[in-house]
C-alpha cells in the first residue's frame, strides 16, 4: 500500500471514529435540553463541533486550544443545549474520548502529553458552556430590567400586561432570581431558586439574603452591595456559596444589581444565581488529574518535577537533595501471567506502603510512570538518611500483597542519589538516581545502590567508547599486537598469538578488557572479529609465506563470532585473500562457548577442521575442564591457563597438587592427540617444569611480551618480503629457552 493511500485510510479511520463519537454524544444529550433540530442534524452539528475540538487538541498553544473549547460550549448554549444534564453528559462522552481514535496525535510528550491537553480542552468546553449560559442569564436579567421598567411607563396603560410579563420572565427563567429591598429583606423568589437551596417561597419572605450566605462570603459580598447602593458600580459578580436548607453548601455564579425609581434612587435589588457546583466539582476534579498519577493517586511527574525544581530554588545555602529511585523487580512478568488488572492492584498497594513508610517524615512520593516510584528528600541529613529510608521501603515492598485469591511476591530496586544542591540542577539529580537504580538491578536487583562518581565516570566512559566502537572499526583503529608461542623444548617459533588493541585518539592504546565486552553488547564483535582475522592472516602470510609446516597465527573467536552463520566463509575468504595455508591459521575457542554445543556451532567447528584450520581450546580449567566432552570436537591444541602455573614459580618450592594437576591434563590431552600450550609463563622454574612433564608448548612474558608489528618483526627476525614470500627466521638474541634441556625420545 503507498504511504498516500494509507494516509487516505487513516484519514477514513478518523473520520468514521469522530462520527461514530458524535452520534454517542447526540444520543447522551438526547432529551436534556430542548432543542427543535432532528436527531441527523444534532449529530451534524455535535460532529461539526467534535472536528474543531480534536484540532484545538492538536494545537500547541495552550491558550488558543482553550478558546477553541471555549467557543464550542458558547456555541452549545446558542444551539439552546442550556440544562446542567447536558453538560455533565457532554463532559463524559467527551473525557471518554480522544486521543484513541486517531483524534488527538501524540507529542514527544507521548500519551500521557495528548490525554492531558485533550482534557484542557474539555475543560475549556465546560468553562465556555458555563460563561455563554452566565451571559444568558444576564441578558434575561436585562430582559426582566427592561420589562420592569416598561412597566412603570407604561403602568397606567397596561399595567395588567406587564405585570403578566414580568411573571412570564421571573417564573421560567432557569436560573434562580431573587427580588429585595434595599436592606436585605427579601420580597419575591423564583421557582429555580427556591428548588436550588430548599427553601419555600414563604420562608425565604421571612428572612434576610444574609442568612443565606456562607459566613465566609458575608463581608465581602455586602462591602460589594455597599459599593453598589452609593453608585460606585452598576452590579457586581462572584462565585459565592449559599446554603442549603440541609446546611449543604451550593456554589453559585451570583450577580447583583439594583432598580432605581425615576429619580434614581435604590429601590430594590435583583440577584440572579447560576448554581454552578457541578462545574466546580469538575474543574477541581480536572486539576487533580492534572497533577497526580490516575491509578495510584500519588503526586504525577509533572508535579514531581515541578516540586523538584521549586526545592533548588528555595534552597538555603549548604542544603542537600536525595532521592530513593524505585522500579519493582519482574513486574512485566506480573502483568503477563497475572493479567494487567492485578498489574494496576498491585501497583496501588505498592504506592499505598510508600505513601506509608514516607508520611510521617513528610517526603515527597510520586509515580514517575510504569512500575517506577521516586521519593524525594528535600532536606537531607546525609546518604545514611536514605539508606535507612530504602531499607525500610524495600521491606514494606517485600511483603506480600494479597489480591483476591492471589498472595503477590514482589520486590524493587532502589537507585540511591544524595548530593549537595549547590552545583547540580535537578535534572542531573534525577539521571543521578536512574543510573544508579541501573545498578542496584545489574547487581542482583532487590536491593539497593548508592550513587558513586567513580563509577559513575567508568560507565560515561564505557558509554562513550561503546557510542565510538563503529566508527573506529571504520577509520581501522584497531591494530594488533602479538605475543609468541614457543616450543619448550627447544625455544623454536611454534606460532604466534594476534592479540587486537584499539589506538583510541583521546584514550591512547587501549586492552581489550575495555572494549569486547562492549563490542559483544553491541553486536560489533562480529564485523571487528572478521577485521582482526583479515589482518592477522595477511601478516602470518607476509611474515611466514604459504608454509604449512611452519609457525602458525593464533586468533580468538569470540562466542557469537562462532554462532554466526558467516564465519566459516569469512575464514574461508582470510584465508584466500592473503594466500596463508588453512594449516597456518588456529581459532581459539573457550570451553564455555563450545559445551552444550548446538547444532550450528557444531557444524561449523567440523567445516573449519574440514579446511584444514587448527582449532584450539584456550584458557582451559577456567570453565568446565571436561577432557571427556572435548575429545568429541575437531581440536588441535589445549592451551592451559596460567592459574595452573602458579604454584611452579619457584623451582624450591613446588606445590605438589599444582605439579600433579598440570602433569594430569598434559597426559590426558596428550592421549586425545592434543599438543597442549601453557600460558602465563612468568619464570624460567616454570619452564623446567612443564619441560619435565611433557608440555609441548608456552606462551608469557618470560618467553616475550606482547608488541606490536613491526618490536615483534624485530625480535623474532621475521622480515616481511615483497610479495610475501617467506623468510626464514634469523637468529635472534640468546633468551632464557636457549639453555632448556630437549624431551628425552
Amino acid at each position: 500500500m503507498t504511504a498516500s493511500a494509507q494516509d487516505e485510510r487513516d484519514a477514513e479511520e478518523r473520520s468514521g471514529a469522530l462520527l461514530e463519537l458524535a452520534s454517542r454524544w447526540a444520543e447522551a444529550v438526547a432529551g436534556t435540553s430542548y432543542v427543535s433540530l432532528p436527531r441527523p442534524e444534532v449529530e451534524q452539528l455535535l460532529s461539526g463541533l467534535l472536528r474543531r475540538l480534536v484540532a484545538a487538541a492538536r494545537l500547541r498553544g495552550v491558550q488558543t486550544a482553550a478558546a477553541v473549547g471555549a467557543e464550542v460550549g458558547a456555541a452549545l448554549v446558542d444551539a439552546h443545549f442550556t440544562s446542567p444534564p447536558t453538560l455533565s453528559r457532554t463532559l463524559a462522552v467527551l473525557l471518554d474520548g480522544p486521543p484513541g481514535g486517531g483524534s488527538a496525535e501524540e507529542d514527544g510528550a507521548g500519551e500521557a502529553g495528548a490525554r492531558q491537553r485533550w482534557h484542557r480542552v474539555v475543560a475549556a468546553v465546560a468553562a465556555g458552556f458555563s460563561a455563554a449560559l452566565q451571559e444568558r442569564a444576564l441578558r434575561e436579567q436585562e430582559e426582566i430590567l427592561r420589562a420592569a421598567a416598561e412597566a412603570r411607563e407604561q403602568a397606567e396603560q397596561a399595567l395588567h400586561v406587564s405585570e403578566e410579563r414580568f411573571r412570564a420572565v421571573f417564573e421560567g427563567a432557569p436560573v434562580g432570581i431573587g427580588i429585595g429591598d434595599v436592606d436585605g429583606r427579601i420580597l419575591e423568589v423564583n421557582p429555580a431558586l427556591e428548588a436550588m437551596l430548599g427553601h419555600p417561597a414563604e420562608e425565604f419572605r421571612r428572612r434576610e439574603v444574609r442568612e443565606f450566605m456562607h459566613p465566609a462570603d458575608l463581608e465581602q459580598v455586602w462591602r460589594l452591595y455597599g459599593e453598589l447602593v452609593r453608585g460606585e458600580r452598576d452590579h457586581f459578580r462572584l462565585e459565592k456559596q449559599f446554603l442549603r436548607s440541609t446546611g449543604e453548601s451550593v456554589w453559585t455564579d451570583l450577580t447583583v444589581s439594583l432598580l432605581r425609581d425615576e429619580h434614581g434612587r435604590p429601590r430594590y435589588q435583583l440577584a440572579v444565581i447560576h448554581d454552578v457546583t457541578s462545574l466546580r466539582r469538575l474543574r477541581r476534579q480536572l486539576e487533580h488529574d492534572a497533577t497526580h498519577d490516575s491509578l495510584t493517586g500519588l503526586a504525577n511527574r509533572k508535579v514531581f518535577l515541578d516540586h523538584l525544581d521549586d526545592v533548588f530554588r528555595r534552597a538555603a545555602p549548604g542544603a542537600r537533595a536525595g532521592l530513593c529511585f524505585l522500579d519493582l523487580d519482574g513486574f512485566k512478568a506480573v502483568n503477563d501471567t497475572l493479567g494487567h488488572e492485578v498489574g494496576d492492584r498491585l501497583l496501588v498497594a505498592v504506592a499505598r506502603r510508600l505513601d506509608a513508610v514516607v508520611a510521617s517524615s513528610g517526603h515527597e512520593v510520586a509515580r514517575l510512570g510504569g512500575d517506577e516510584f521516586v521519593v524525594l528528600v528535600s532536606d537531607c541529613s546525609g546518604p545514611d538518611q536514605l539508606i535507612a529510608l530504602a531499607e525500610d521501603v524495600l521491606a514494606a515492598v517485600a511483603e506480600p500483597v494479597p489480591l483476591g485469591s492471589v498472595q503477590v511476591a514482589v520486590t524493587a530496586s532502589i537507585g540511591i542519589v544524595e548530593r549537595p544542591i549547590a552545583g547540580i540542577d535537578p535534572a542531573e539529580l534525577l539521571r543521578a538516581a536512574d543510573i544508579t537504580l541501573y545498578w542496584a538491578k545489574a547487581d542482583g536487583k532487590s536491593r539497593w545502590a548508592l550513587f558513586e562518581d567513580e563509577r559513575n565516570a567508568r560507565d560515561l566512559t564505557r558509554y562513550s567508547l561503546s557510542s565510538a566502537l563503529p566508527g573506529a572499526i571504520s577509520r581501522g583503529e584497531f591494530v594488533l599486537h602479538y605475543q609468541p608461542l614457543r616450543r619448550l623444548s627447544d625455544g623454536a617459533l611454534h606460532g604466534i598469538e594476534a592479540l587486537v588493541r584499539w589506538q583510541h585518539p583521546n584514550l591512547g592504546l587501549l586492552g581489550p578488557e575495555s572494549f569486547v565486552g562492549l563490542a559483544e553488547q553491541s553486536g560489533l564483535i562480529v564485523p571487528l572479529g572478521r577485521h582482526v582475522l583479515q589482518v592477522a592472516c595477511r601478516q602470518a602470510f607476509a611474515w611466514f609465506g604459504a608454509c604449512p609446516g611452519g609457525p602458525f597465527v593464533s586468533v580468538n573467536l569470540a562466542t557469537q563470532q562462532l554462532r554466526d552463520e558467516g564465519l566459516v566463509d569469512d575464514v574461508r575468504v582470510a584465508l584466500r585473500d592473503s594466500g596463508l595455508h588453512p594449516r597456518q591459521l588456529q581459532l581459539e575457542i573457550t570451553e564455555s562457548a563450545v559445551i552444550g554445543t548446538d547444532l550450528l556451532t557444531g557444524s561449523t567447528l567440523d567445516a573449519l577442521s574440514e579446511m584444514g584450520v587448527r582449532l584450539a581450546i584456550d584458557d582451559f580449567g577456567t570453565g568446565w575442564s571436561n577432557l571427556t566432552y572435548l575429545r568429541r570436537l575437531p581440536l588441535d591444541e589445549l592451551k592451559l591457563d596460567g592459574s595452573f602455573l602458579r604454584g611452579l614459580r619457584s623451582g624450591t618450592d613446588v606445590d605438589p597438587v599444582d605439579s600433579q594437576l598440570v602433569a594430569s591434563v598434559v597426559s590426558l590431552a596428550h592421549l586425545l592427540e592434543l599438543t597442549v600450550t601453557a600460558e602465563g609463563i612468568e619464570t624460567r622454574a616454570q619452564v623446567d617444569h612443564l619441560v619435565a612433564i611433557g608440555c609441548d608448548a608456552g606462551q608469557g612474558t618470560h618467553l616475550g611480551a606482547p608488541a606490536d608489528r613491526d618490536e615483534t618483526g624485530r625480535l623474532l627476525g621475521l622480515e616481511p618480503r615483497p610479495g610475501g614470500s617467506r623468510r626464514a627466521p634469523r637468529p635472534t638474541a640468546p633468551t632464557a629457552l636457549d639453555e632448556a634441556p630437549t624431551r628425552s625420545g
